[in-house]
This record gives C-alpha cells, structure tokens and sequence, in this order.
C-alpha cells in the first residue's frame, strides 16, 4: 500500500515537471533569451582571456549553462535531463558536466589558469558533440569528416 502511494507521487509529480503552463511563444523567447545570454557569456569569456584570476573561465562556464538551460524552455526539464542521459549522449554529458565543474574548481580552488584554459577547451569539445547528437547523423558525418582528413 505505501509503495503504491509513493509510486503515484512520483507519477504526479512527473507529470507536473514534464508538464509546463508556458505558451509556444514564452518557451521560443525565453529559449532565445538564454541562448544569447549563454553567447555573450561565452563571449566574453573568450574575450577576457587575458585578464588575471580566470574570470574568463566563470564567463565561458555560465554561457555554456545558460545555452543548455535555453534548451528546456523548448523541451522542458524532466524532458531534456532523460534525453540528457539517453545512452548515446551519456558519455559527451558526463565530460561536459564535469569539464564544467573541473573549470570552476581550477579557477577558484586550484588557480591554475592554464588548466581552467584547457577545461574550458574540453567544453567546447564536449558542448559541441553533445549537440550534434540532437542532429541525425551529424556524428557521424563529423567523424568521416576528420577521418579522411587524418586519413
């Protein structure tokens, strides 16, 4: 009897956070919102650079999280965290997540800048083959692509 409460909860609160009262219109605009907001960001990341104390790191880091969040406003959050962790994209969201993390934590608790450069290079990397699995067969267009340029 209890399992069974609980298993409705969790089936009533699925339906609430897959659910969203949003109009097409509010999610498009608030995804485009933070898309923007998650470029600028970047942006500016990349164009401090040079300045000291790895500010362009924290910049780089919120313009990706704003890019990916801009993403549930079109989806939804429960929708885009399964599809997040979907066996094809598990891997490039594990390395993104953590480039995440490991950028912050090189800025502020390590003050290695040249490592949070690198991180946030492996974001960039990571981001990138994490987005092109949204697109049929852009993965493997992409591969095929660098191997017969290696080749």
């Amino acid at each position: 009897m209890a399992s069974e409460m609980v298993g409705e909860s969790a089936f009533i609160l699925m339906l609430v956070l897959d659910a969203s009262t949003l109009s097409f219109s509010t999610r498009v605009r608030w995804f485009a919102i933070c898309f923007v907001a998650g470029f600028i960001c970047s942006f500016l990341g990349t164009a401090l650079l040079w300045l000291p104390k790895g500010i362009f790191a924290v910049f780089y880091t919120l313009g990706n999280i704003a890019a990916l969040a801009s993403t549930c406003f079109l989806m939804g959050p429960l929708k885009q965290l399964k599809a997040m962790f979907e066996p094809k994209r598990l891997i490039a969201t594990v390395v993104m997540l953590l480039c995440l993390i490991l950028t912050l934590c090189a800025v502020f608790l390590w003050n290695k800048k040249v490592l949070a450069m690198l991180f946030c290079v492996l974001q960039f990397l990571a981001m990138t083959w994490y987005s092109l699995s949204y697109i049929p067969f852009a993965r493997d267009a992409v591969i095929k692509c660098f191997s017969s340029c290696l080749a």
